[in-house]
C-alpha cells in the first residue's frame, strides 16, 4: 500500500483525537486542569492536543485515557 502524497490525513486524525479527548472530558465534567495535572502534562500540551496541533506520545495518551477512565481505543479508533 502506497502512502498518501501529503500528510493532511495525519492532521485530520489529530483533530479527531483532540475532539474525542475534549468530548470525554466534557461528558465527565472534568476540567482541563484536572486532566493535565492527573496526566502529568502541561496545560499548554493538553490545549494543543485538544486543538489537534500536537503529536502526543503513546504514554501521554495512556495517561489521558486513565484519567478519563476510558479505553485508549475509544480515543484513537
Amino acid at each position: 500500500m502506497r502512502a498518501p502524497d501529503d500528510d493532511d490525513w495525519l492532521y485530520e486524525h489529530s483533530r479527531v483525537l483532540g475532539e474525542r479527548i475534549r468530548a470525554a472530558r466534557d461528558r465527565q465534567h472534568i476540567t482541563q486542569e484536572r486532566l493535565y495535572l492527573g496526566a502529568g502534562i502541561s496545560r499548554n500540551v493538553l490545549q494543543l492536543i485538544e486543538a489537534g496541533r500536537h503529536n502526543p506520545t503513546y504514554f501521554t495518551l495512556l495517561r489521558i485515557a486513565r484519567v478519563l477512565d476510558v479505553p485508549l481505543t475509544d480515543l484513537v479508533r
